[in-house]
């Protein structure tokens, strides 16, 4: 069974299933995390992993959900003002709540939807099943060139991979797989698939890495708007639509 692994969704519900219907059945999918923010679709982007039970690592925006939504939730359920500006909203967070109907816009305004009570569970669910995706996952699988451990994590992990199970650094650890933006240099002996930072064009192909983040959320822009995965049996690469 072939194993697929794709790029940062950012809630570009469409772009997925385009991408999907286009990959041979009975492959395994797993996600390098930012599912959602930024597009208009979230949570039917959650609902689609979910339902289908695909493997998932947690992305920053997975990461600034579950923050910054929790604090939203507890707002709403204590009937106190909802935050009108925080980093979340600011990167997509906007377009989660009112991807999940529990807000209304006026002017730059958010406005609590009038039934948004009824409305949380969902996203409530939801939140709790972000808590609960790794920050890397070791596929049961070694890439067929080198030989070497697939390892599917947002960012690269390359340079934190030594401190993995190391608890004092653990917030190191955490900060760099899901924020940083570094080159991957070829110090550990891994496969690492990752997303995080979009490529122009095509994936990021090298030896000892892919970046599969093709910029789905990204329109208007020649040479972005796709969404791409890579498969590590073959080596190639599907993606949902053909380049601007």
């Amino acid at each position: 069974m072939k194993h697929c692994i794709v790029g940062d969704v950012h809630g570009e519900y469409r772009s997925l299933l385009n991408l999907v219907a286009k990959i041979p059945k009975e492959t395994r999918f797993i996600f390098v995390g930012d599912l959602i923010d930024r597009g208009s679709h979230s949570a039917h982007v959650i609902q689609f992993v979910r339902k289908h039970n695909f493997k998932c690592v947690r992305g920053n925006h997975e990461d600034m959900m579950i923050e910054y939504g929790t604090s939203f939730v507890h707002s709403v359920e204590n009937d106190e003002p909802i935050e009108q500006e925080n980093k979340w909203l600011k990167n997509g967070g906007k377009e989660t709540l009112l991807a999940y109907g529990l807000v209304e816009t006026r002017g730059e305004k958010l406005v609590p939807h009038v039934y948004i009570k009824e409305f949380l569970f969902q996203f409530k669910d939801d939140i709790e099943w972000l808590k609960e995706l790794p920050l890397f996952l070791e596929l049961d699988i070694r890439h067929p060139s080198s030989g070497r451990l697939v390892v599917v994590s947002h960012s690269s992990i390359f340079s934190v991979w030594d401190i993995r199970y190391k608890n004092k650094y653990a917030n190191i650890f955490k900060e760099t797989v899901l924020w940083h933006r570094t080159e991957p240099l070829d110090q550990a002996k891994i496969f690492n698939v990752f997303g995080h930072t979009p490529q122009g064009y095509s994936a990021d192909i090298k030896k000892h890495y892919v970046n599969i983040d093709t910029g789905c959320y990204i329109k208007g822009r020649r040479g972005y708007g796709i969404l791409s995965a890579y498969c590590v049996e073959s080596g190639e690469v599907y993606s949902s639509s053909d380049i601007n």
